[in-house]
């Protein structure tokens, strides 16, 4: 048995530490398992620090080196921390058993007795150790959770799952706000929930039990009361908005056409006497509109309910309705707010036709290619496998098509035709996952009314009240239609005159 004399009381305080060191060492380094729970928390702890100064500094962006640097390690550490006083209670209890033989009855507990220079070395020691554990693990915790609520993690760490949404995220006006300040927003409460939440997603992901695809919309989101309106603010909605679509015919000369549209956005106090248009209507605090769906995506809604700002209650129900009242009475009643309409806002999928449309307007594919709008609409909308196969068969199809039908053009124009491909298949790439079995009008939108029901799952005037009145399908309930696919609308020169 190892044995250290007590230091001299005269001796150097530097002396007297390494003394309580030595002495902590072999308290450790009694029991195997105590001395490899220190040498796992030392190896781990030096890790966990370089990683921390990396990634302080940004050296890396990757969110499994994030992973490994606050959830792995951490957790080890822990572990090493957990199994060095059991590690040391073994030990005790076989020095205690060594020490009762022979006598009536052993000590159950070490004396600690602080007139000795020897003990209050120790614990000198040991809370120099502890507070630095402590240091580590807060700075870890606090980087670990900011990691976890990082895009970066929610959007590429479940890969296969998230890849869908993370593309669509990355090209959304929302690319610069964090997934966490809308999937969670402020407080406690709804951050303990979306862990909770994330518990079963990490579960699902790990043995491959996440359905394909992903169904929304997300059930017991966070009201968007609570989220989005940090940012936006419906009351301060005043005024219209002018829209120009361009659309590009499948004709040879891809000839572009106009609709022309005034946005009646609204909003505004009714007290000001400035209270109108859409978001008024559907958003403003003193009107409440609930409404019953019928299906799961809420695309089908028999049953609308307004309170309006005088307190009177009108109920609408669709005519041909085919849900009874008793079925009706068994679904939740939803009060209506932004992801009503706004159901894509971030996670933005889009129709084949306006995807095209948009590339071809910056000229990201030439329009001055004859045929491009068609030939792109038939090959985007084939059915492929998988991604590849479809870049594959985009680049092909278009290089046989101008080398067959346009010799001249396929040998003058190269460049074009290149550029137009890479754009079309990243059209077709940032819209279709034939792994996650999301294809083209997989998740609807439900602004506007062109492509999906939209704004007609309520204002279709089929939704009557008892005393007759009807939710209107008017148009000029919205917007109001200046020109309708022109190609040359004579009033944008009259709006342009303003500006």
């Amino acid at each position: 048995m190892v044995s250290i004399n007590p230091p001299d009381p005269d001796s150097s305080y530097l002396h007297k530490i390494w003394f309580g060191v030595l002495h902590f060492l072999l308290t450790i380094g009694s029991h195997w398992l105590s001395l490899w729970g220190a040498v796992t928390c030392t190896v781990t702890a030096v890790f966990i620090v370089m990683m921390f100064l990396l990634d302080t500094i940004g050296y890396f962006h990757n969110p499994y080196a994030g992973i490994i640097a606050f959830v792995v390690l951490p957790s080890i550490f822990v572990a090493g921390l957990v199994i060095i006083p059991i590690g040391i209670h073994l030990s005790n209890k076989k020095k205690r058993r060594q020490r009762a033989s022979g006598e009536a009855e052993a000590e159950r507990f070490p004396r600690l007795d602080f007139n000795e220079a020897r003990v209050r070395h120790v614990i000198s020691v040991f809370g120099f150790i502890t507070l630095a554990n402590i240091l580590i693990l807060a700075a870890v915790s606090y980087k670990g959770v900011q990691h976890m609520d990082s895009s970066e993690f929610c959007g590429q760490t479940c890969h296969t799952v998230m890849t869908p949404e993370f593309t669509a995220y990355e090209r959304s006006p929302h690319s610069r706000v964090e997934c966490v300040n809308c999937h969670i927003g402020p407080g406690a409460s709804w951050f303990v929930k979306s862990k909770l939440s994330g518990s079963y997603q990490v579960y699902a992901v790990t043995f491959n039990r996440f359905p394909r695809p992903i169904p929304t919309p997300i059930e017991n989101l966070r009201p968007s009361r609570e989220t989005c309106e940090q940012c936006h603010w419906p009351e301060k909605f005043i005024g219209n908005r002018i829209v120009v679509k361009t659309k590009f015919s499948d004709d040879e000369a891809n000839t572009p056409l106009k609709t022309v549209l005034i946005i009646k956005v609204g909003g505004g106090h009714l007290e000001s006497g400035n209270a109108g248009g859409i978001h008024w209507w559907h958003m403003y605090s003193q009107n409440k509109i609930t409404y019953i769906p019928a299906d799961k995506q809420r695309q089908q809604i028999p049953w609308v309910q307004l309170a309006d700002p005088q307190g009177k209650i009108t109920t609408f129900v669709a005519a041909d309705s085919k849900i009874t009242a008793d079925e009706l009475s068994k679904i939740p009643v939803r009060t209506m707010d932004c992801i009503d309409c706004h159901n894509r806002p971030t996670h933005i999928y889009k129709m084949p036709g306006p995807a095209i449309d948009e590339v071809m307007l910056v000229k990201r594919v030439d329009p001055s290619l004859p045929f491009i709008k068609k030939q792109a609409l038939d090959l985007l909308t084939k059915e492929y496998p998988t991604q590849q196969v479809a870049r594959d068969a985009i680049k092909s199809g278009l290089e046989n098509f101008y080398r067959t039908n346009y010799p001249q053009i396929f040998s003058t124009r190269q460049a074009a035709i290149v550029t137009s491909i890479a754009a079309l298949q990243q059209v077709y790439s940032t819209n279709v996952f034939p792994e996650m079995r999301i294809a083209w009008g997989t998740y609807p939108n439900n602004i506007g009314h062109q492509d999906f029901p939209g704004c007609w799952r309520c204002h279709d005037d089929n939704h009557v009240s008892a005393d007759g009145r009807k939710i209107p399908q008017d148009c000029s309930t919205c917007h109001d239609l200046l020109a309708t696919e022109e190609a040359n609308p004579k009033v944008l020169p009259d709006l342009l005159t303003g500006f």
